[in-house]
């Protein structure tokens, strides 16, 4: 039975301590359950609610998301506790179109906690997969270590028939468990498949295989219980200069979509809401009308920092291409989609308003 992925995000961070082999030869008995306890990786969930903790008709696409609690949901995965010794926390109970900065203040606190203690190898959160990779880029960029960290959803609710949740939890245990997790930041673990926190990417409404990382493929896959990992990522980004100690909201950034005969409205909008940086869904390779690059190199003047992105599926946005970044005062996303960039750039905005400084900050996570 595999659980589903739909609004559900679920996070693990586990340690990459590995159960050792038993040793002796194949006529040997293994010891007992209870002498084993001790040679698992110590795994906290940490919940959120989303599609994976979702209730609905067996046969329908209506759901409500975070019906179900934690222990639920590791009630219901067979022999998941034989893969490690878990524990549960409810850090929320939502879908994760209703996530924000305070949950996500929230639950990065509560993983630097865990990942402090040496009793905890690792952390599991379930999560919605609707800003799933928005979550799992803000802990890439403010939990602190290299134990793994390993983000969880499911597609289909747990009422679902064929729901995918419970393959998606036990493949995410597994990725938590193993050691050749450790260092390489945050991963999503979806549909067998591995990926890092950096490059994952929504690309479906409703299909199982939804996740992707279309400019960078994916940090590995999960078969028969086994993890088969890809060469990491250089992105990594455990030991950032970002901090979250004492913090209890996140500067505003607004993300305003570009299009045919776009004008300043919304971006005046913006300002006036009180944005602090404002990233545009670009054409192309980050482009947009005469009349909203005029309004942004104006907002840019006063202070407020402009992040150039793109609305296309792939792809990178270069500094310099078709605009002249350094004369405006923009900085370029590089490969980071919109939503990542937002998230970067409330983080930066924490540190510095130097339009400099941010960009090499882009060009680093």
């Amino acid at each position: 039975m595999r659980w589903s992925t739909s609004s559900s995000l679920v996070v693990v961070l586990a340690c990459a301590v590995g159960v050792p082999a038993f040793a002796g030869n194949t006529d040997e008995k293994p010891a007992p359950a209870a002498q084993d306890q001790h040679k698992k990786p110590n795994i906290k969930i940490l919940a959120t609610g989303g599609t994976i903790a979702g209730a609905g008709e067996a046969g329908g696409h209506s759901y409500t998301s975070g019906q179900f609690k934690i222990d639920d949901l590791i009630k219901a995965v067979p022999g998941l506790d034989k893969k490690a010794n878990l524990s549960g926390e409810q850090i929320a109970n939502i879908g994760s179109q209703d996530m924000n900065d305070q949950v996500w203040l929230k639950l990065a606190k509560r993983c630097n906690e865990l990942l402090a203690d040496p009793s905890v190898d690792g952390i599991v959160i379930t999560h919605g997969t609707d800003t799933m990779e928005e979550t799992a880029y803000f802990l890439n960029l403010t939990v602190k270590g290299d134990k793994p960290v390993v983000l969880v959803g499911s597609m289909r609710p747990a009422t679902a028939i064929s729901a995918d949740g419970p393959g998606n939890l036990l493949d995410a245990v597994i990725v938590a468990s193993d050691p050749r997790a450790r260092g390489r930041g945050v991963l999503v673990a979806s549909n067998d498949t591995i990926f890092s926190a950096n490059s994952l990417v929504k690309t479906n409404t409703t299909s199982l295989d939804t996740f992707d990382s279309p400019n960078r493929g994916p940090e590995g896959l999960v078969e028969t219980d086994k993890v088969h990992w890809f060469e990491p990522s250089e992105k990594k980004a455990s030991q950032s200069e970002f901090t979250i100690k004492g913090r209890t909201e996140l500067p505003r950034v607004d993300i305003i979509y570009a299009h045919a005969n776009m004008d300043a409205t919304l971006i005046n909008a913006a300002i006036a809401a009180g944005a602090k940086g404002i990233v545009v869904a670009g054409v192309g390779d980050g482009n947009m009308t005469k009349d909203a690059l005029d309004a942004l190199e104006n907002a840019a003047k006063h202070g407020i920092l402009v992040v150039r992105s793109t609305r296309l599926p792939s792809g990178r946005v270069l500094r310099g291409a078709e605009v002249n970044d350094d004369k405006m005062g923009f900085v370029a996303a590089g490969e980071l989609n919109p939503s990542k960039s937002r998230v970067l750039a409330q983080l930066a905005l924490t540190e510095s308003h130097d339009p400099e400084r941010v960009q090499k900050m882009f060009e680093r996570y």
